[in-house]
């Protein structure tokens, strides 16, 4: 990669910083949990998680928990998958912000069709390129170094685009612009977030704490709607999954790979002063 194409792509001191952030993160949650199956995710689980991992002897409790938490991560990148509506193979998907590539790898599993991933990030790309040709998908899953606010494809290409926990890394109003730029009439926005409620006031000290601990800036939940309908992508649909992402939490603060900031997550969650929201739009006009 050369520096000017980094300069195209890397257009300010935050972005800069955010792909160092990522191009030297070796996070073992992030790594451990993809060693599991080679599907490597970047975002949290939902469901009831399996209370008898923790529960055995006590030299394979790891393994179990490890396996579990993956199970929970991947079945959340399933449930996005779910709302992207009928896709069919000849369809193009874009996943925003797209990591070491475990959803995008997941959509071409199940839809057969063409994805393509973006990250400012290029070591992400590289693993997951790599990961899509070991997968024997990389004719079709494609991973790129550019930046999903202006991602250079063509007017209307797509006919889906997700974001799974990337959002809090940008302006609302210039991504979504984006996306609704890039989908066809018709074509689908599944966004899977945590945002702050501005109903209880600004950000609470839990929430200004996985800012810090991930170098974002998690947005108030009416940013979204406002930023949406401001650029043609109609909201269908808005699932709460707050309630269904703690069991997550309660299982990762007792694991190997606790980092330290499960603790924020769950006080934000139980006071009510964070969310993690579905959201489901279309492309009108």
């Amino acid at each position: 990669m050369t520096t000017t194409a980094a300069s195209s792509v890397l257009r300010t001191d935050y972005q800069r910083s955010i792909a160092d952030y990522w191009n030297n993160e070796q996070d073992p949650v992030n790594i451990k949990l993809g060693e599991v199956d080679g599907i490597y995710h970047h975002h949290y689980g939902l469901g009831a998680y399996d209370k008898s991992v923790l529960s055995g002897p006590e030299e394979t409790r790891d393994e179990r928990v490890i396996a579990e938490l993956h199970r929970l991560e991947s079945a959340q990148a399933d449930v996005l998958l779910d709302y992207l509506g009928p896709i069919r193979p000849e369809d193009r998907l874009l996943d925003g912000g797209s990591g070491r590539g475990g959803t995008s790898l997941m959509a071409n599993q199940r839809f057969g069709c063409r994805v393509d991933g973006v990250t400012i990030s290029q070591k992400q790309v590289d693993f997951a390129n790599a990961q899509a040709a070991r997968w024997g998908v990389a004719d079709k899953v494609r991973f790129h170094f550019k930046n999903m606010l202006d991602t250079g494809f063509e007017t209307g290409d797509f006919s889906a685009v997700w974001t799974n926990e990337t959002t809090m890394y940008v302006d609302l109003f210039d991504l979504f612009g984006e996306f609704s730029r890039l989908l066809r009439h018709g074509g689908r926005y599944v966004c899977i977030t945590g945002c702050y409620n501005d109903v209880t006031g600004g950000r609470s000290k839990a929430v200004s704490q996985i800012d810090e601990r991930y170098t974002c800036s998690v947005h108030a939940r009416s940013e979204y709607f406002k930023a949406l309908t401001a650029n043609n992508l109609v909201p269908i649909e808005v699932v709460d999954l707050t309630p269904q992402t703690i069991p997550y939490w309660e299982l990762r603060e007792q694991s190997s790979v606790a980092t330290g900031v499960e603790k924020s997550f769950l006080t934000a969650y139980r006071e009510g002063s964070f969310h993690y929201l579905l959201i489901v739009a279309d492309r009108v006009r």
